[in-house]
């Protein structure tokens, strides 16, 4: 197989690129790479200087491939199948990448920050740092809240980047800061995407790591 992906099976944006891979069957050679391994993570460092997850390497055209959104943009565009992950619509196709960047920035990465917060030593954490990304996760949750419709896909009926960015993003975040009882159009909205062949399929390789993902110390 030409493709590889490059990842580790926690993190959220290598879900976010399994998902789109998943999502069309696309065949492709995973290689988890631990970056506690020296020999490994320099052989990872060769392939991509920035070291970080995920990166997809096609040996048919020569191109090694970083970042979520680009990897699967790049699938749409060379390795397309019956779900297309960006609109023809050039409206829509606008409004699907705003709404993966919104995602990535205002969800997946507070998320991250108290995630990374809670590995580092007691006396080098940052609760002003955390206290701050509580309240981003809460005014993204309450504009997702408004803009989600009570059934289907981010942007509509189909499928989409968005929603390749959003599983990841809300399932993570509702760990570090619980949705509640009054977001019922964001849980719901989780719950249909966890149904999905796809992503069931993502979570279920991802549960014999589970344990490693770091809990709220006291």
């Amino acid at each position: 197989m030409s493709l590889t992906l490059y990842y580790h099976p926690l993190s959220s944006f290598c879900w976010k690129a399994l998902i789109a891979l998943y999502e069309n069957d696309t065949p492709f050679t995973p290689k988890l790479v631990d970056l506690a391994d020296s020999d490994e993570r320099a052989a990872f460092l060769k392939l991509w200087p920035i070291g970080k997850f995920p990166v997809l390497r096609d040996e048919a055209r020569g191109e090694t491939v970083p970042e979520s959104s680009i990897i699967i943009e790049y699938l749409d565009q060379h390795r397309p199948g019956a779900t297309r992950f960006i609109p023809k619509d050039p409206e829509l196709a606008l409004q699907t990448r705003l709404r993966d960047r919104f995602t990535d920035l205002y969800v997946h990465m507070p998320t991250q920050a108290i995630v990374f917060d809670r590995l580092k030593p007691k006396e080098s954490r940052d609760p002003f740092g955390v206290q701050e990304a509580r309240a981003r996760l809460r005014t993204s949750y309450a504009i997702l809240e408004r803009q989600l419709a009570p059934a289907g896909w981010a942007m509509g009926d189909g499928f989409s980047l968005a929603d390749c960015a959003a599983m990841p993003a809300l399932f993570y975040a509702n760990k570090v800061e619980p949705f509640g009882e009054t977001l019922k159009g964001v849980l719901a909205y989780l719950d249909r995407l966890k149904t999905r062949p796809s992503v069931a399929r993502v979570l279920k390789e991802a549960e014999p790591y589970f344990h490693q993902f770091p809990q709220e110390s006291a």
